[in-house]
């Protein structure tokens, strides 16, 4: 709410003013509300139930792209102070919708808040408060916070008020304690690192030059707009695939189908074995596959791989590493293209794409329809992971 208020904001001042200084903060301020964007799969993910949270947080960054293309085209056809306009009506529209929802029911647990998390499950699943369905949710997130009230029936739970709070620990702390969480953050920061340097987000950028040089013989504005609509589209298949494949072998495949694209790119444009639009073509089943997997797989991961108390400082150390990770691909790219050449370059993509595959091949666990703490258990060692499974039984 305050970052679609503070975007309203930056809206109004770049409506109003017309002093450079003034536009130039007003830019600062809104890349800065932009980071919530980062927030959004996480939220997402905490409010979803486990059978459906791959398709609605990867659906996302469907509207990011989709946000992406409705920009390109306002800019192209509308005059600056419309455009304007038009931007600071969707901001307040935005402060409008979002201030119909509730707060995420992990952060309200967390805090303590029972009645209110009850009120916010029975709101996002649409019953009432008293419900069976509330209550069992509202057990699953106690028991997410406090493992010890696993298996235990809530008659057993108010004979033992001890079970209820766990003596809360700073991150750092958490961090240094759980094995399973150092072996989860390591893991997506490596596959998001590799899905990076696969090379969609220079597609992006450079989308125009790229095809201009690429595909000489056809309108790069044109390239630019079927590139940025077969990504979209991309973005759906990739909602579908994420719980129909499982996050695994969707990473897998499509890892591997992006690299095979690369290697053909490069040899096209280095060799020109092939007419123009199979360059083209190519570009576009690069970013179909690329968007499938590396594209979609992190962003899902990231929002559920990690326990409730962790989860907010984790998910910003994996996407500060990727705002680095994707500043250093954007910083090189140009210089690698006037040294090596464009062939050459995608090259590079693809080895960045195989090796996502053979990361995940090893070190991706499956994570389909899992709550989060079954899922921080395939992050254990397998032998310690079987000794836990064999006390959990004898226990229990």
């Amino acid at each position: 709410m305050l970052i679609s208020v503070l975007q309203v904001v930056t809206w109004i001042v770049k409506t109003v003013c017309y002093k450079v200084e003034a536009i130039l903060a007003a830019m600062f301020l809104s890349g800065l509300c932009g980071g919530v964007l980062m927030v959004v799969p996480i939220y997402v993910s905490e409010i979803c139930q486990d059978s459906i949270r791959g398709r609605m947080t990867a659906g996302t960054m469907i509207f990011y792209y989709i946000g992406m293309l409705v920009s390109y085209l306002m800019g192209g056809y509308l005059k600056y102070d419309i455009m304007n306009y038009v931007c600071l009506s969707m901001t307040v529209l935005g402060v409008v919708l979002v201030s119909f929802l509730k707060e995420s029911p992990i952060h309200l647990i967390r805090k303590g808040h029972e009645n209110e998390t009850a009120r916010a499950i029975a709101f996002y699943r649409g019953t009432s408060i008293n419900s069976k369905l509330v209550k069992e949710e509202l057990q699953v997130l106690r028991r997410a916070l406090n493992p010890d009230l696993c298996d235990i029936t809530p008659e057993e739970e108010k004979l033992k008020p001890d079970l209820k709070e766990n003596p809360k620990v700073s991150w750092w702390q958490f961090l240094k304690k759980s094995r399973s969480t150092r072996r989860a953050l390591f893991m997506i920061v490596v596959l998001n690192t590799m899905a990076i340097f696969q090379g969609l987000i220079v597609a992006q950028v450079y989308a125009q030059p790229l095809f201009a040089e690429a595909v000489p013989s056809m309108s790069s504005t044109i390239c630019s707009v079927i590139f940025t609509l077969v990504t979209i589209t991309s973005g759906f298949v990739g909602v579908f695939l994420v719980d129909w494949a499982g996050r695994r072998l969707l990473m897998i495949y499509a890892s591997f189908c992006t690299g095979v694209c690369c290697v053909i790119l490069g040899t096209q444009i280095q060799l020109h074995w092939g007419p123009h639009w199979v360059t083209a073509m190519f570009m576009c089943l690069f970013s179909l596959t690329n968007k499938c997997g590396a594209g979609t797989v992190p962003q899902v991961l990231i929002a559920e791989i990690f326990l409730p108390e962790i989860k907010s400082v984790a998910s910003m150390i994996v996407y500060e590493c990727s705002f680095v990770c994707a500043f250093i691909v954007l910083f090189i790219f140009n210089p690698l293209v006037a040294t090596i050449g464009l062939g050459p370059v995608f090259y590079f993509f693809a080895v960045a794409c195989f090796l996502s595959a053979i990361f995940s091949i090893f070190f991706l666990p499956e994570t389909k329809g899992l709550t989060v703490d079954v899922i921080q258990s395939l992050f254990v060692k397998r032998t310690v992971r079987r000794r836990y499974m064999v006390d959990t039984e004898t226990i229990f």
